[in-house]
């Protein structure tokens, strides 16, 4: 049976796994369910509708799953979706999604959401990613696996901030940032590769090698945009490990930083 401090209020329709901890004056809604070995701290409200996977940790005076901070929204029984092995410190915020979108927010597995951190709105988060202290996502924003997102930086509503990149602290990102990329300052602009990130993920040499050589295609050799695109895709029938950068090209959104 699950560990429910005294102090703490939990609607009689929420599911909870047999070994979760709620603490001291914790709020857990209508709906909500949560899966084995997450352990949710004091002070804590978790909305109505919210999900969340296994071994998840929610620090105090969290605030997950609350309605969206959006002139549109209604009522509607939106929802929030979150992984497993997810870490998520002090004042946290994290909003459910609007009907307008997908309906959910949703966040995947091994992601660290460090003091102050928001996600808005209808936002995917993948895996394995980290938000330093008051990092800032606005509504709609897709980003991708193993993303860091430095302290105090920001992204604008339907950004999209590809796998393996990095935003630097304070950077306010206006566009989408491709894979691999690091970018700093406002707006955000390129300044190379995330070369450090990639080889304390096990890649190879070679593999790095091409991701720089790909970012050259972008931003040194004064291609057209369009250009740019066809040679990176043509680079990635070659080189597997270019793969995400080129369908990350090829879709739309609101052009990538240049």
């Amino acid at each position: 049976m699950a560990i429910v401090h005294p102090t703490a209020l939990v609607d009689s329709s929420a599911e909870l796994a047999a070994d979760v901890t709620i603490g001291a004056y914790s709020i857990v809604g209508e709906g909500v369910t949560i899966d084995a070995g997450t352990i949710v701290g004091p002070h804590v409200v978790i909305a109505p509708r919210t999900a969340l996977g296994k071994r998840n940790h929610i620090f105090q005076f969290a605030s997950i799953g609350e309605r969206p901070q959006d002139r549109k929204y209604g009522g509607e029984p939106t929802n929030t979706a979150i992984g497993d092995d997810n870490m998520i410190r002090e004042f946290v915020s994290i909003h459910a999604g609007t009907v307008q979108d997908r309906g959910t927010t949703t966040i995947g597995n091994g992601n660290w959401l460090l003091g102050y951190v928001h996600i808005a709105h209808d936002c995917v988060v993948g895996n394995e990613t980290t938000f330093s202290n008051n990092a800032q996502i606005a509504g709609h924003v897709h980003i991708g696996d193993y993303v860091n997102m430095g302290g105090f930086s920001g992204v604008h509503q339907f950004c999209r901030v590809g796998v393996h990149a990095m935003v630097a602290a304070g950077a306010v990102v206006l566009q989408d940032v491709p894979p691999f990329t690091t970018v700093s300052g406002y707006p955000a602009k390129p300044y190379g590769t995330n070369s450090e990130g990639l080889r304390r993920r096990g890649f190879a040499a070679d593999d790095i090698v091409a991701v720089k050589r790909a970012y050259k295609m972008l931003y040194r050799e004064n291609l057209t945009l369009e250009d740019a695109k066809a040679k990176v895709a043509a680079a990635a029938l070659d080189t597997p490990v270019l793969a995400p950068l080129a369908e990350f090209l090829a879709a739309s959104g609101r052009g990538i930083i240049r």
